[in-house]
């Protein structure tokens, strides 16, 4: 960038600034270090925050801010690389074309070969017949000759057309996502606001004025017709118009760095106000996709406490707990905006309401490892909506210049390091086990809260039974899942004794099966064969006699 001097200067003293009072140490919350300076004795040292000053950097050493969507570059030197991987890849396509087609023309050849050569034969063959009958054979070779030529050149072209069937498709999504009218009529007020407060903007800058207009009006029809192209493309076409309008400010019209970055922001706001419907979270990217994952993502970590995240804010004081609620609206108001600037700036007022809590609660400047694990919980706490895709579009198609220096750059930065914590946020960094860390995820349970002795004096009387009953329903809900698991536990015991039994059971009727036996024939009664029965005395009768 031909401001490349400048930002330096302003980077240094922005630097100087945030990283003081350790001005070359990294950007590192060590837990036992913070732990010593807010009092809270931790016994076991944790991996933290952890976000060097390396990390905030590009990496590849120009000394401008990185950006995580960028792969660790700064603007400049990640659009250098894009260019190096594209030209890279557009000639292995080429390659690959060639190929193709050296291919698909050594078989059209060899079958093309073959076919002469059997239509030779049959030309031979038919030579005997009649005059006509040799006219036709060679009409119809003439003509089957002609279809071959046809097909070829055909399939080459195949290797260099895009598919109608993409285009279709495309256009269905287009207007199956077309906005409501309501919408239409809001933007397209903005859009004349924003444009007359730009023609009026440009009458202070003259002859200069007149070319930017042009300039601009120029880029705008070129982006309405490059439509089709990726939103990678269309960012490049975007990051090159800022460039060369920057530098042409600059060299042909000789303006202060002051003035060149306020006609800028207005070009900017200008044109990202008309565009902001075709390139916001665009259908062709997973933009969308990944705020709904973020948002899962923050829903389900809504347990953790600024104690965990060694937050140094006390929200009991109230001008903090004004400041965090302003931070969080703030943070939410940026995907309102529409300028990528507007976005930067909802950013940094979150920031340094930030820094003013920290300030308010320590009685003292706020550091940057202070103000990192302050982010992420107004970042939890407030779940700004669709925070990816508004990183997404201020990556894209902000000024360069904004994001690889300043302040706005620097805290833009730490909102990306900020997000990339909360999606790879673990046990560990907590400072929990594991157990307690899958419990608290999937909503078994909850941290412990504050004990009632613990409370300060003025705190207010709901407040405390309010924990109160929180324990107290914790407490129910751990009783109660003991009892499940020991229902659980007795059922499946009822179970085991069920089929231990029956087993049994069927072991002892396989080792002594039930024989039956058939019914015998009854006993004759002794004198059954005496046919004189009847004939018999009765029987002895016993008699007393008196002696």
């Amino acid at each position: 960038m031909a401001l490349r001097g400048a930002e330096e200067r302003v980077q240094e003293e922005n630097l100087r600034r945030m990283l003081e009072p350790r001005k070359d140490a990294a950007l590192f919350l060590a837990p036992a270090r913070v732990g010593h300076r807010r009092k809270m004795n931790l016994k076991s040292e944790r991996r933290g925050i952890h976000v060097d000053q390396s990390e905030l950097l590009c990496k590849k050493g120009c000394g401008y801010y990185g950006n995580p969507a960028w792969q660790g570059f700064c603007s400049k030197c990640w659009r250098e690389e894009y260019h190096k991987a594209r030209q890279k890849q557009i000639q292995e396509d080429w390659e690959l074309a060639e190929r193709k087609m050296i291919k698909e023309d050594e078989r059209l050849s060899v079958n093309g070969e073959i076919w002469l050569q059997r239509e030779e034969e049959e030309a031979y063959a038919s030579s005997q017949s009649t005059q006509g009958a040799q006219s036709l054979t060679f009409s119809k070779f003439e003509e089957k000759k002609t279809n071959e030529k046809t097909r070829k050149v055909t399939t080459v072209k195949k290797f260099f057309t895009a598919s109608s069937r993409a285009g279709a498709k495309k256009a269905e999504i287009q207007e199956s996502k077309s906005p409501s009218p309501s919408i239409n009529r809001q933007a397209s007020i903005e859009t004349d606001r924003v444009s007359k407060e730009f023609i009026e903007f440009l009458k202070t800058y003259h002859k200069s004025g007149q070319d930017i207009y042009k300039q601009c009006k120029l880029f705008l029809d070129t982006m309405n017709h490059k439509r089709d192209l990726s939103i990678e493309e269309q960012s490049e076409c975007a990051q090159d118009f800022y460039q060369n309008v920057a530098e042409k400010l600059q060299t042909r019209w000789k303006m202060p760095p002051e003035k060149v970055e306020k006609a800028m922001d207005q070009i900017e706001k200008y044109i990202m106000t008309r565009q902001y419907k075709y390139v916001f979270c665009p259908e062709t990217t997973d933009d969308e996709k990944k705020d709904l994952a973020v948002q899962k993502r923050i829903r389900a970590l809504h347990w953790v406490t600024p104690q965990m995240l060694c937050v140094p804010v006390n929200e009991e004081i109230p001008e903090v707990s004004d400041m965090v609620v302003k931070a969080i609206t703030d943070i939410i108001e940026m995907d309102s905006k529409r300028v990528p600037r507007d976005k930067l700036a909802c950013i940094t007022k979150c920031s340094k309401h930030i820094f003013n809590a920290i300030k308010i609660t320590k009685n003292e400047p706020a550091s940057a490892d202070d103000f990192l694990p302050t982010l992420i919980y107004i970042v939890l706490k407030g779940n700004p909506p669709r925070l990816q895709s508004n990183i997404q579009y201020i990556t894209r198609f902000c000024n360069p210049s904004r994001l690889m220096t300043g302040e706005d750059g620097y805290y833009f930065t730490n909102l990306c390091c900020a997000v990339a914590f909360i999606e790879k946020l673990d046990a560990q960094s907590l400072n929990l086990s594991q157990e307690d860390f899958d419990r608290f995820m999937t909503g078994q349970t909850s941290p412990k809260k504050q004990e009632s002795d613990s409370w300060s004096p003025d705190v207010c009387l709901g407040v405390k039974q309010m924990y109160k009953n929180l324990d107290l329903l914790s407490q129910l809900n751990e009783r109660q899942e003991r009892i499940v698991s020991e229902a659980k536990k007795l059922e499946k015991d009822l179970i085991d004794w069920t089929d231990g039994v029956a087993k049994e059971v069927q072991d002892i009727v396989e080792k002594y099966p039930l024989e039956i036996k058939p019914k015998n024939q009854a006993l004759a009664a002794i004198d059954s064969e005496n046919v004189e029965n009847d004939k018999l005395p009765p029987p002895l009768q016993p008699q007393v006699y008196a002696g």
